[in-house]
């Protein structure tokens, strides 16, 4: 009997059409009976991502991903499943069920989510009637001094920690347990004694694309050996590496107007100067490096990520790494130029709204700025510079796959070097390329044998109906355990004369096991006409014969083996006897009778 959720998680499917979600994120073409897209999980120029509208699923032919609506929207907002429920079931307009949840693990995680999440919020408001409480002088002074208007810091959610001590007694009033309000990340222990972990600073919420506050970062106010900046630690509400600040708002901003770029930031305060200056569409890494994570995340809303860190020599460097990160991620990647020495904030402080749109207009691609910073560690007035910057230059040169574009490189090299373009050009084809390029397609590695590769092309025949794929598929011999949950679900589907839906098999599956991978491989053979016509019945009945001969075989060894062990002679004889009829059976299946 199915669960409260089982029967809502229907409901919700039938409720929603997985195209239109998905046309939510990226760009969708018809082709044939289904939707093409490029793959948003991987880097690729030609669509390979196919969403199959009829069955409720999709899945990409390049790097292997499927799924239904439910482990889309987990993958895209970087959600657990009841938060990919509950933001689909808004969507829908379905109120969820309270009950039903299938088992005692998954009800404490979601306990103790909850239970975290309403512990931030209880952090946030104490933060915010501690601004407003006329005892955080410091903090208002601070806020004042980098001319923070007071709308900016309401939509921002900035507070105040007074202390060190008043935010853990304040929880534990709430009624939170200890331990709860240690695993949120907002209180830390030592020596016993509970401390606010951003004691004295002013705090900044991070919230999540879900609107949910999942961490704090904290300013100091006062000269002190601590770090400027700091972050709660990670929880299982937070993870840095997969976590944008003002993510929330970029959201909304996307909801009113289309997106077509996005600034990247590093911290909070160049982000909340920006956002103050009209620059609505930024973002922040929090002072980490950029991450793959982060470069998935940022490319669900723009194709084209700005990228604005620091003027100095670490902002450079980080720029270089971030650049490298995004263009994997197939993101159209360009780096804004600050002047040394200055962050945004300090760009928008000193020349204002105008002067920084005179930076984002001289944003340069990733190949100029290599070349810019490539630059700046040569004197280029000297003849041997010159030469041991060409022979740098031609390498960033080499991982341009245009020839237009090379073109165009080497005459700005030979403007900036004095060196004939000729010479830059027969040194440019004549070392191999020394920097590995990004891969539009992606390779899957799959060690599978050749009868486990029978198995698999025999239950795809059946789960997606091909016509030679007749007669019960459970007395197929199949030699791996996903194949064999494949057929009786399909024999269960037979039995109640319902309709065979695909979909509906990655609810049976760990998302991240050995066997969502080997359903992946199956997914794949669903291409175009790989399934239909005489070749491929043939080769099915060739599988199914493989499969059989296999058992067969397997159950030959296990007799041998036996037979090895026994002493007795009727029995021995016996055996043999058994081997024999194995054996008859074999030639039959060989011969096709």
């Amino acid at each position: 009997m199915a669960t409260a959720l089982q029967e809502f998680l229907i409901t919700l499917k039938e409720k929603l059409n997985i195209t239109d979600v998905i046309a939510s994120y990226v760009s969708l073409e018809r082709r044939g009976g289904n939707y093409w897209a490029c793959c948003p999980f991987h880097h690729e120029k030609t669509p390979s991502f196919s969403i199959n509208e009829a069955d409720q699923y999709y899945h990409c032919f390049g790097c292997g991903e499927s799924g239904d609506v439910i482990k889309f929207v987990r993958e895209m907002e970087n959600i657990d499943f009841m938060d990919a429920v509950k933001m689909l079931s808004e969507r829908a307009g379905l109120q969820m069920p309270q009950t039903g949840f299938d088992n005692q693990k998954t009800v404490e995680l979601k306990r103790k989510r909850d239970t975290l999440l309403k512990i931030m919020n209880d952090c946030a408001h104490f933060y915010l009637d501690n601004l407003n409480s006329g005892k955080a002088e410091e903090h208002i002074n601070y806020i004042l001094k980098r001319k923070i208007p007071s709308n900016i810091v309401r939509t921002f959610g900035l507070g105040a920690s007074l202390n060190f001590h008043e935010l853990p007694k304040f929880l534990l009033s709430k009624g939170y347990s200890k331990q709860d309000i240690i695993d949120s990340g907002a209180v830390n222990e030592a020596d016993g004694r509970l401390t606010d972990a951003q004691g004295g600073r002013l705090v900044f919420p991070v919230i999540n694309a879900m609107d949910e506050v999942v961490a704090f970062g904290g300013r100091i106010l006062k000269k002190t050996d601590f770090a400027k900046y700091k972050n709660t630690k990670e929880t299982i509400l937070f993870n840095k590496s997969k976590t944008l600040y003002n993510i929330n708002l970029l959201k909304k901003l996307r909801k009113t107007q289309t997106i077509k770029e996005v600034i990247m930031v590093e911290g909070y305060m160049d982000t909340i100067s920006l956002y103050q200056a009209g620059f609505k569409n930024v973002v922040a890494s929090m002072g980490t490096s950029l991450t793959q994570e982060q470069a998935r995340l940022i490319k669900r809303y723009a194709d084209t990520v700005l990228i604005s860190y620091d003027g100095d020599g670490a902002g450079q460097k980080a720029n270089m790494r971030g650049l490298e990160i995004l263009k994997g991620e197939g993101v159209n990647v360009k780096v804004v130029p600050l002047p040394d020495g200055l962050d945004p904030d300090d760009v928008i402080k000193q020349r204002g709204e105008e002067g920084y749109k005179k930076c984002l207009g001289s944003a340069m691609p990733l190949i100029d700025y290599k070349l810019n910073v490539l630059g700046r560690g040569f004197d280029l007035t000297k003849t041997e510079d010159k030469r041991k910057y060409a022979t740098e230059a031609l390498n960033i040169v080499r991982t341009v796959e245009s020839a237009a574009e090379q073109d165009i490189l080497l005459k700005q090299l030979r403007d900036t070097t004095g060196i004939t373009y000729e010479y830059l050009s027969r040194e440019l084809t004549s070392k191999p390329q020394t920097v590995k390029t990004v891969k539009d397609e992606v390779k899957r590695k799959d060690d599978s044998t050749k009868i486990e590769k029978a198995s698999r092309f025999v239950i795809a025949c059946y789960l997606f109906g091909a016509k030679y794929a007749e007669g019960d598929a459970t007395k197929i011999p199949f030699c791996n355990e996903v194949h064999e949950i494949i057929a009786n679900y399909i024999k269960s589907k037979y039995l109640l004369e319902e309709r065979i839906q695909p979909a509906e098999l990655f609810e049976f599956f760990e998302e991240d096991g050995k066997e969502n991978a080997e359903l992946n491989f199956i997914f794949d053979l669903n291409d175009g006409n790989k399934l239909a016509g005489e070749v491929n019945e043939k080769y099915f009945n060739d599988c199914v014969r493989q499969l059989k001969i296999n058992r067969i075989n397997s159950q030959i060894d296990v007799l041998k083996a036996g037979a090895q062990k026994e002493n007795e002679i009727s029995k021995k004889l016996s055996i043999a006897s058994e081997i024999q009829k194995l054996l008859k059976q074999k030639e039959k299946i060989k011969s096709g009778e």
